[in-house]
């Protein structure tokens, strides 16, 4: 596979991959802006902007109404990283795409109504998804243990709910106007289009569009966890749950990939170890799974489980620790490494399938550095050897690593 890469004179990076078993255009835009790029006293600003991307332009007062009248499919994302906003459509309307990509990268109105109405959307959420629902709060809570300098001590929500119900309109203006600025984003696109048709659409939306400096704050380095912290909490929940988060590499650290091994060893399915040891044999588990977070900088590897009726919270964690200091101690067999191996590869291809997918994919491989990660992952992750993973688990699973929260339900 190859990718045909362009950079725009305002900075704006332009990859494309020609994909003509397909009729559909994908176009992905990723800005360089999450939760991280907040101030401690304003957080949230970031999803709530990604909302209001979609209250339109002068140009366009609808942006919804075009795309579906084209035939097309949008929607974005944010997290603590990058904020992703994606557009898929046939290929004869692929032009308006680019045309509409780059109105609101300019020309977004942010007034007090726009402002008022994705504000309470957004506050919904924050109550639906964190303050009422189950276990919502288990995020804001590890996150909140777990990092005491970086902001990734908050979640994309934000803090509080009072940082959304009262930002200012001019606080929310300049955070578009710092952030969403050609030299902070990449538009990647994949589809049955040629790379000389992409580039002049680009060039004839996106050219003309000045380029600003993307004024970002100082992010200040976790400093290395030297002491185990605990929480403990009680919830109107189903049942106890044991939640664990250790310090890692980042997206573009020597370690990333061994880490995702050593979570997929723990978690693969049905057939990985927690599971298998903990759940079905020793039954002191209703629920155990483990997964990383593919961070910008240094993020968290996270373990969460259920805890079986009767089971204490101390027999608990001694099994889970006890199967993490396993894993310093004894190299993975051979045919345990091949089967995470041959996940990942399935994983990757089927992801990869999804045009959507891989666009976004695309993006982020290109804001990284390396834009070929999108397709070479499978061969980054067979590289791993079991004496690597031994040797990532003494260090990821120090217990003055560990930030343990205790998640009770309360009794009826």
């Amino acid at each position: 596979m190859e990718a045909s890469r362009f950079l725009l004179d305002n900075g704006l990076r332009l990859v494309h991959v020609l994909d003509e078993s397909t009729e559909m255009v994908h176009v992905n835009i990723l800005y360089g802006v999450g939760a991280k790029n907040e101030e401690y006293e304003h957080t949230g600003l970031a999803h709530l902007l990604e909302h209001l991307m979609f209250e339109g332009t002068e140009r366009f007062p609808s942006f919804d109404e075009p795309l579906e009248e084209a035939g097309a499919d949008s929607n974005a994302f944010t997290n603590n990283d990058f904020t992703n906003y994606f557009i898929s459509l046939p290929r004869r309307n692929a032009e308006l795409a680019f045309c509409m990509e780059a109105d609101r990268m300019c020309n977004l109105v942010l007034d007090d109504e726009k402002v008022d109405v994705q504000r309470q959307v957004v506050m919904e959420e924050f109550k639906q998804s964190y303050l009422n629902k189950p276990y919502g709060d288990v995020t804001t809570l590890v996150r909140k243990m777990a990092f005491k300098k970086h902001p990734y001590r908050w979640s994309t929500i934000g803090r509080k709910l009072k940082h959304i119900s009262d930002v200012p309109l001019e606080v929310v203006q300049d955070f578009y106007h710092r952030h969403y600025t050609p030299g902070n984003a990449v538009l990647a696109v994949v589809g049955n289009i040629s790379f000389e048709q992409v580039k002049e659409w680009t060039l004839k939306w996106f050219g003309s569009i000045a380029a600003r400096e993307c004024v970002k704050r100082e992010i200040p380095a976790e400093p290395r966890q030297q002491r185990m912290r605990r929480m403990t909490v009680q919830r109107n929940v189903p049942g106890n749950a044991l939640y664990m988060a250790f310090h890692m590499d980042s997206f573009n650290g020597k370690g990333y990939y061994a880490c995702d091994v050593i979570s997929d060893i723990f978690a693969n399915g049905y057939s990985g170890r927690l599971n298998e040891r903990l759940v079905k044999r020793k039954k002191l588990f209703t629920r155990v799974d483990a997964f990383i977070t593919n961070n910008e900088h240094p993020g968290l590897f996270w373990i969460y489980s259920r805890l079986a009726d009767g089971v204490s919270y101390e027999r608990a964690e001694e099994a889970l620790w006890n199967e993490l200091e396993a894993l310093q101690r004894e190299l993975v067999p051979r045919a345990e490494m091949e089967k995470v191996r041959n996940r990942f590869e399935s994983d990757q291809v089927f992801a990869n399938i999804s045009g959507e997918n891989f666009a976004a994919n695309l993006a982020q491989a290109e804001w990284y550095g390396d834009v070929s990660r999108a397709w070479r992952e499978t061969d980054m992750y067979r590289r791993v050897t079991s004496e690597e993973v031994m040797l990532m688990a003494r260090e990821l699973f120090r217990r003055g690593n560990a930030s343990v929260l205790y998640y009770h339900a309360k009794k009826k």
